[in-house]
């Protein structure tokens, strides 16, 4: 049985930051799952589910089949259970981050005792990386080379002009 882990998360825009935890996770376990959380209430996502995946592909096409890309809502530990796999992958940047990702990852475990959470710190040329941040940084004009891929830095300037 393939060893299968979800990597779950907003990803509006996937950052090079996100993409360094994915294929460190492909070192751990023979699938990752990139998961795309939407919430259908929420409208103030930049991209929709299916564009941040096709992001997250055209980055790792050299991860082949060992990478699938899906999205949901509602409680991640069901996602989990659905997709059969028991690990959760997390990306931590700083002591805060930590804070909030054991509340979650302990109230995760409360509700199933079988599922792990691995916490992966990002590498430290991402460290003060926040897709938030990249955000706001396009959306003023500036340049996020080097914080996401350029492909990403493209969608995103598309973005800004069709809301100018």
């Amino acid at each position: 049985m393939k060893r299968r882990a979800i990597y779950p998360g907003s990803f509006d825009p996937p950052t090079y930051g996100h993409i360094d935890i994915v294929r460190r996770s492909l070192e751990l376990v023979d699938e990752v799952v990139v998961a795309v959380v939407y919430n259908p209430q929420k409208e103030n996502y930049l991209f929709a589910p299916q564009e941040r995946l096709d992001m997250f592909r055209e980055e790792l096409k050299e991860a082949g089949d060992r990478v699938i890309y899906d999205s949901f809502h509602g409680l991640l530990v069901d996602y989990v259970e659905r997709m059969q796999a028991k690990i959760i992958i997390r990306g931590l940047r700083a002591a805060s981050d930590f804070e909030y990702e054991f509340q979650m990852a302990l109230m995760n475990r409360h509700m199933k005792p079988e599922m792990d959470t691995v916490f992966l710190t990002t590498g430290a040329a991402h460290f003060y990386t926040a897709a938030r941040l990249v955000k706001e940084i396009a959306s003023l004009d500036g340049s996020v080379k080097g914080l996401v891929p350029p492909h990403v830095e493209k969608r995103l300037r598309e973005k800004f002009a069709q809301r100018a």
